[in-house]
């Protein structure tokens, strides 16, 4: 199973240049920078951990590449995504955000029927990676 999250998940796994040309872009529209990574991809997990903190007023695409990488090698089995904010008053939440980096397995999700009040059927989705402790996911 492809998880598909972001602005791209329609697209093939975009390469490192591709990348270097959303980060120029997300420079020229003045946008913070923030590399997240998790291992629990359940769509309404908005709440991935940030690789160190969001790079503000950066002017080097460079810059963001090297802290991919860094989050890449120490973080290789790990969906790692890049996010664009925006700090324009109103606005003030993220624009862009791309996967940069997948594990090698994406086992997919449990989908869970329950019968509920008058007859009614909720579902729920579970990633079949959160049934084991997160030092055994991947």
């Amino acid at each position: 199973v492809r998880i598909t999250q972001g602005t791209f998940s329609f697209l093939p796994d975009l390469t490192d240049e591709q990348i270097k040309k959303q980060i120029d872009y997300m420079i020229s529209k003045k946008l913070a920078i923030g590399i997240e990574y998790t291992n629990d991809i359940h769509p309404r997990n908005a709440y991935w951990e940030i690789w160190g903190l969001p790079l503000f007023d950066v002017t080097d695409p460079a810059a963001v590449l090297f802290e991919i990488n860094a989050c890449r090698k120490a973080r290789s089995n790990f969906y790692i995504k890049v996010v664009g904010f925006s700090s324009v008053r109103g606005i003030e939440s993220t624009i862009i955000s791309f996967i940069v980096n997948r594990p090698k397995h994406e086992p997919g999700f449990n989908l869970m029927r329950q019968e509920d009040k008058s007859r009614s059927i909720k579902y729920t989705i579970h990633s079949y990676e959160s049934y084991k402790p997160e030092d055994e996911r991947y």
